[in-house]
């Protein structure tokens, strides 16, 4: 038996059965509770004929279930599929397709959406969460399914400049070398320990940082299905948390709830910030209580974090992300593949245990990505004098909004859809709430409107890709020589967007 997230599970359902191992609301379950369900799940999955190495499609918000039926999937010797709950039905068809699921379990509110998706290609099985319900009580159960340390158990589909979906495979030795690196520093992560969640589970930082990270370590995780920033404030005290992790955004608003200034905060020794900009006023604001905030670079494709601040240089370094980890090694190298001096700018690279194989059934893409043992991010950084990472720009033309990648890619051809529009480009614009929000620059005919386009977008993507801003102009867009649109003119014209225009919803 290879060491996996189902092996770690057995051992703390064995010896500290009777622990809390997940709280979602209030509603908790202990190890013991959670190793059985887990178990009946992987055995109902394994009835159902699904074989080793097939992937598992798992949908749904933040719920007691969703961790239950991931576990089980990892359990089956499946391979996990975290499917977006606000996916709409062509986008959760393409991420099916891409990954090849033969089975999708989901909530009964989502039967409609799954049913649409089934209708758009190849049939796939379904079961729902009311079946997952009906197992949770039985005698104890301790079955999983022999897995190698190198075989997938995950894929993480992740957003390209492409705007294709990429997944991202994750092994066993790849989660379980993300774990045992997060807890080799007197900052980081710690056995037994408990930390709280309020961003989406079917995430990297939801699903690894939380649930793998949590169920390894026999720590206990309290899961909130959405982020009411008073009551995380109040549950980080009255649970005596210490990890807690997220956008900045999530940081700010719990820092500006009521309960912040009175929320006790001693217990909190892990609290890593990243996917946006961290303005000095946050981090003084939760240092004030003790708290030293550290900003993170990585990516999915490097298990979610590859560098973090130290807390000894938090505030020296407030603009860098730390100089890697003990086996995470960074570089910035120039286009010809040379190192960049100190201060000097380069593409971001990053090789580690954490570190992916490959994107599934992607052999070009993961031959572009990974190349003489590196991983090139497709992100402008510089190093400083001590060899710190500081995030300069993206090389990819990524729209980072709430932390969620989103591909302009994608929503421009959505758009061009649209009959009548010409042509259209998709940047980021700066937004106080999410950090960067899509604007779309379109050239219409025939009295298209933003209103249009809106209602357009809202029934084909998830609601966070949908342009917060639509600017329709009469000239075309800037190209480059070659005829493709020139997005450097067009993010130069219209860099201040969101102070020349209206949001359009």
């Amino acid at each position: 038996m290879a060491a996996t997230v189902g092996s770690a599970l057995y051992w703390w359902a064995k010896t500290k059965g009777e622990q809390n191992a997940i709280i979602v609301a209030g509603e908790a379950l202990t190890y013991r509770e959670l190793q059985d369900w887990s178990s009946r799940v992987a055995r109902e999955i394994v009835d159902r004929g699904i074989k080793p190495g097939e992937r598992v499609g798992v949908l749904g918000p933040n719920s007691v279930t969703w961790p239950v039926v991931a576990l089980g999937v990892l359990k089956a010797g499946a391979v996990l599929v975290p499917l977006n709950p606000r996916f709409k039905p062509a986008e959760l068809r393409k991420v099916v397709d891409d990954a090849g699921a033969v089975l999708v379990i989901a909530p009964e509110q989502f039967s409609a959406t799954v049913a649409q998706a089934r209708d758009l290609g190849d049939p796939f099985d379904t079961f729902g969460f009311t079946d997952i319900a009906a197992l949770r009580e039985g005698e104890r159960d301790d079955f999983r399914v022999d897995l190698a340390p190198d075989d997938p158990t995950a894929l993480l589909f992740t957003s390209g400049s492409t705007g294709l979906s990429k997944g991202v495979i994750c092994t066993n030795r790849t989660l379980l070398n993300i774990v045992f690196e997060a807890t080799l520093t007197e900052e980081g992560f710690r056995p037994g320990s408990t930390s709280l969640l309020v961003l989406p589970l079917v995430f990297t930082p939801g699903l690894v940082w939380g649930l793998v990270m949590s169920t390894v370590l026999g720590g206990t995780l309290i899961i909130e299905k959405e982020l009411d920033p008073g009551r995380a404030a109040a549950l980080l005290g009255e649970h005596k948390v210490q990890a807690l992790f997220g956008v900045p955004l999530i940081f700010e608003a719990i820092s500006r709830s009521p309960e912040f200034e009175k929320a006790d905060l001693s217990s909190l020794r892990t609290a890593i910030v990243g996917g946006a900009a961290v303005a000095p006023a946050l981090l003084k604001r939760w240092a004030d209580k003790g708290v030293a905030l550290r900003q993170i670079y990585g990516m999915t494709e490097a298990g979610g974090v590859a560098t973090a601040t130290l807390v000894s240089e938090a505030f020296d370094h407030p603009d860098t992300c730390g100089s890697g980890s003990i086996f995470t090694e960074t570089k910035v190298v120039r286009t010809d593949g040379t190192d960049a001096e100190p201060g000097e700018e380069g593409e971001i690279l990053l090789r580690g245990p954490g570190v992916t194989p490959g994107y599934w059934n992607d052999p070009e893409s993961t031959a572009s990505a990974l190349r003489d043992g590196w991983l090139h991010s497709g992100d402008l950084g510089t190093l400083d004098e001590g060899g710190r990472v500081k995030f300069v720009d993206r090389l990819k033309d990524l729209i980072i909004t709430g932390g969620i990648n989103v591909s302009p890619v994608e929503i421009e051809r959505v758009i061009s859809g649209i009959p009548g529009v010409e042509e259209v480009a998709v940047i980021a614009a700066s937004d106080e709430r999410f950090g960067e929000t899509p604007a779309a620059i379109v050239t219409v005919k025939d009295g298209v409107d933003a209103a249009t386009i809106v209602e357009y977008c809202d029934r084909l993507v998830a609601d966070y890709k949908v342009p917060r801003y639509v600017v329709i102009r009469d000239e075309p867009l800037p190209r480059l020589p070659s005829g493709k649109l020139s997005k450097t003119a067009i993010r130069s014209e219209y860099r201040d967007v969101s102070e020349r225009f209206d949001k359009v919803r």
